[in-house]
């Protein structure tokens, strides 16, 4: 298959390949690279472009570091990375280092795949309060992405003894599981030193992972359900009471057997009594937060007990309670934003789209697709960005056989044009540098790697390597 060089030279052959650059380097950009090379009948080339220096998007700053085996996905993304029709391009930003009119006029296709980064609010009072942080925030200060406000984060942390994580999806049980370990069981993780400093003088006693609605509403599955049990310092307690369903739940659990399965362990562990010395970790289910209290800094959250009205909706019973805490933490979802020039539906946080094709006031804009949570919303798990991305793909494809696209003319080679406008892209080799440069710094730690998690750092290795 022709490719361009690093260099920014051109293909050996003749005939230009179709070039596609696709924006976020993510699962949902990775295999979108990856279908395009293995199915389009026509040469093909991609950019893949990420503002990090660093790749695979949530799987490495998303999925919590006490999770090796959903983190080695990575092995398996990487071999995208190594095909010859694709091309890593860190470290570039689409809007700031190019913006999207001069990314279109480089290629013949973009594929939007950047997902959804920005945080949902609860939108109660208190919300503001040193100790009241949003999952995405935490997440990615324990992951050690670039981004992460480490002050903010370690200020909410600082004393910590109870917290409660509101929301009832994988995200808020990472949080849960990773706040209630004991800091021997993250010493062997990939996470930044400051992390586990942090983490291990965070003297945590209990945790309360609040759900709106009943078991049967939980959008977690039930492998991220089952890793809560057998932590070294803390016992999962459950209110048999909340396990106690209505017909209609009952009817939902019969077609749904991942609630089922959900409940079955729930119910295994309603038998759990707090025992003396060991951290609590507490799943309690119809409560809703109405206020965050605290003065400068969260003492307790306000939640009013729920019911499950017939469309499946919580509605409140006006009962309240105070929980105690020191920390909130939100996990209610997540939504996306717009590139500068690309439009964002403000209600669902996506990309208009039909099939993967971006729609601009309605109608089909030629040359410009989805894929990922910014194309559906931030649903389902890894491996749905498989399937999203064929879609997409076979949209493009089938553009580019009706010649709605195509290998027109001649384009400037984008990783040329950046570096002459004082850009760094970040290339395959460059990765590889950084790659080496944390499984090294894990080695003087005992441990298979550590994560760079500052920007310079990043970069700084890769221009050690270039110097070497």
């Amino acid at each position: 298959m022709p490719v361009v060089a690093d260099d920014g030279s051109p293909a050996p052959d003749g005939e230009r390949p179709l070039r596609v650059a696709v924006v976020g380097a993510g699962p949902a950009g990775i295999y979108a690279a990856e279908t395009l090379t293995r199915r389009a009948p026509v040469p093909v080339t991609v950019d893949l472009l990420d503002r990090l220096p660093t790749p695979f998007g949530l799987v490495r700053h998303g999925i919590a570091p006490d999770h090796p085996k959903m983190r080695a996905i990575r092995d398996t993304l990487h071999r995208a990375l190594d095909h010859p029709g694709v091309r890593f391009v860190g470290n570039v930003e689409v809007g700031t280092d190019v913006s999207l009119e001069d990314l279109r006029a480089h290629v013949d296709a973009v594929v939007y795949t950047y997902g959804a980064a920005l945080d949902r609010a609860l939108a109660i009072e208190g919300e503001d309060l040193t100790g009241s942080l949003a999952a995405t925030d935490l997440v990615a200060w324990y992951c050690g992405h670039p981004d992460a406000d480490r002050a903010t984060v370690e200020a909410a942390l600082q004393g910590v003894r109870r917290a409660v994580v509101v929301g009832v999806g994988n995200v808020a049980l990472d949080v849960a599981r990773v706040l209630s370990r004991a800091p021997r069981e993250l010493e062997s993780t990939d996470m930044p030193q400051h992390v586990l400093d942090t983490l291990a003088a965070t003297p945590v006693e209990e945790v309360t992972v609040l759900g709106r609605r009943g078991p049967a509403q939980a959008s977690f599955t039930t492998m991220e359900l089952r890793e809560l049990d057998g932590l070294e310092r803390a016992t999962v307690l459950v209110d048999p009471a909340d396990l106690d369903l209505d017909p209609a739940a009952e009817e939902r659990l019969a077609g749904d057997r991942n609630a089922s399965r959900n409940l079955a362990v729930l119910r295994e562990w309603a038998g759990h009594r707090p025992e003396p010395g060991r951290g609590r970790l507490w799943l309690r289910f119809y409560r809703r937060p109405v206020r965050i209290l605290g003065t400068g800094r969260v003492t307790g959250i306000e939640v009013e007990r729920t019911a499950v009205d017939g469309d499946g909706r919580a509605v409140g019973t006006g009962e309240t309670e105070v929980l105690p805490t020191d920390l909130v933490v939100r996990s209610v979802g997540y939504r996306g934003q717009g590139l500068p020039g690309l439009p964002v539906d403000p209600r669902t946080g996506t990309v208009p789209n039909e099939e993967g094709r971006v729609l601009r006031d309605g109608a089909r804009s030629p040359g410009e697709y989805v894929a990922g949570w910014i194309k559906r919303g931030p649903t389902g798990v890894v491996g749905t960005n498989k399937h999203d991305a064929r879609e997409t793909v076979a949209s493009l494809l089938a553009d580019a056989e009706a010649g709605v696209i195509g290998a027109h003319g001649d384009r400037d080679d984008l990783v040329r044009t950046l570096r002459a406008r004082g850009a760094e892209p970040v290339l395959l080799e460059d990765w590889r540098a950084i790659d080496a440069a944390e499984v090294a710094l894990g080695a003087t730690r005992g441990r298979a790697r550590t994560t760079l998690h500052e920007r310079e750092s990043l970069l700084a290795a890769v221009r050690a390597a270039a110097d070497r």
